[in-house]
């Protein structure tokens, strides 16, 4: 049975690729963490997770139990780490399946604790990871908290305390002001922990707008200043995009431009023309006729619309690419429909294949693009993508 036209292809190969740059711009100085979390960023789990333990990544990070129980049966080997932490009564689950969980709340540590215990594991033999509040107060305990937390790690209990955590939340701003900040709470933080009798083994700070405008140095230098390894996560790097910097830099560093360079993006959102209509002059195009045509015109229609993920927002002032050119949406974006003005584009006809994000012939739409065009950012521009479109694995 044929199906519906609306679908996106997605390069394993670019996240493989992609995650073997990004670990050269880390070292010699962090270890690459590959942020999979949200279905790998709309990207799909079951391509990506894989494609990135091809790379050589060997630690995962998603963001629920439920996520990770799902990663552990397709990546049987990799370490993988529930960064939003365990729900109440989930802690069997993060046992059974060998996870690394986030703690920062007491109860946590309890449940951890308890359903090591039950599992049969010595002291010191489940390894689990402490985050951190510097300053973005979303999860994680604040430094004041951390000498009667770390308390809960009595040397009779079976967790470890392997590594500690914290999110670096404007790595993205050129200035660093808030970065350097967090860097010096971090330190305070990690010789709270040392003066607790605590060695981690691992630092895990910074995302992708961290690695690649080259923090791995100096948090390989603070993890190194504590007996520790640093772990950097890119999530939207991995994917092939490179975060913007508001603002700039003063001096751009060479990291980003080899970035850009480097960096394949492994997605490209498609559908097709399922019709094509001539109307006169004056007709009006969509609900509520917020499109009225100025002369003959001739409409595309395509199956793509916001259930699908594309935004409503950007019915009258965005484009697709047909035939290598940028078709402009007309009138209201439906639930499952959109309409192009294809007037200029010779020879449009159904079946036409159209490109919603990413290359088409000379042209390219980018998920930057979709993102300034509706006052969000890419990560929601991929997250948003309908469950109901297709990831189809491509070379």
């Amino acid at each position: 049975m044929s199906k519906r036209p609306c679908w996106v292809e997605i390069r394993p190969h670019a996240i493989e690729q992609n995650y073997r740059f990004l670990s050269s711009l880390a070292a010699p100085h962090a270890e690459v963490l590959a942020v999979v979390k949200a279905n790998a960023y709309g990207h799909g789990l079951a391509l990506c997770a894989p494609a990135a333990v091809r790379g050589g990544a060997q630690w995962l990070a998603v963001t629920s139990v439920e996520e990770a129980v799902e990663t552990r049966a397709l990546c049987p080997d990799a370490r993988i780490v529930a960064i939003g932490g365990p729900m109440p009564g989930q802690s069997p689950e993060v046992v059974a399946h060998n996870l690394t969980v986030l703690l920062w709340e007491p109860w946590q540590i309890e449940e951890m604790e308890a359903a090591a215990r039950a599992a049969g594991f010595c002291p010191g033999a489940y390894p689990v990871h402490l985050e951190i509040d510097t300053g973005m107060s979303r999860q994680g305990a604040f430094p004041g908290q951390l000498a009667s937390l770390l308390k809960h790690f009595t040397p009779g209990s079976p967790l470890r305390l392997e590594g500690v955590m914290t999110h670096l939340y404007a790595a993205d701003e050129g200035d660093g002001t808030a970065t350097r900040q967090q860097f010096v709470q971090m330190e305070e933080a990690l010789r709270t922990v040392a003066m607790a009798g605590f060695y981690p083994d691992w630092l895990n700070v910074g995302a992708s707008a961290a690695l690649v405008a080259g923090l791995a140095e100096p948090l390989g230098a603070l993890a190194a200043r504590f007996g520790m390894r640093a772990l950097i996560r890119p999530g939207l790097a991995l994917y092939g995009v490179v975060p913007r910097f508001e603002p700039s830099f003063e001096k751009e560093p060479s990291s980003i431009a080899a970035a850009r360079a480097a960096l394949e993006p492994a997605l490209v959102w498609k559908t097709r023309i399922l019709g094509v209509r001539t109307i006169p002059a004056g007709t009006t195009v969509g609900y509520n006729g917020t499109f009225v045509a100025s002369e003959p015109m001739k409409i595309g229609l395509v199956a793509a619309g916001y259930a699908d993920g594309l935004d409503r927002h950007l019915g009258n002032h965005f484009q697709m690419l047909v035939r290598g050119q940028r078709a402009p949406l007309v009138g209201r974006v439906c639930m499952d429909h959109a309409m192009l003005d294809v007037t200029e584009i010779a020879g449009i006809e159904a079946g036409d294949e159209v490109v919603i994000l990413g290359t088409q012939g000379k042209e390219t739409i980018t998920a930057q693009e979709h993102a300034d065009a509706t006052g969000t950012i890419p990560w929601e521009v991929f997250t948003r993508i309908g469950s109901r479109v297709p990831r189809i694995a491509v070379e």
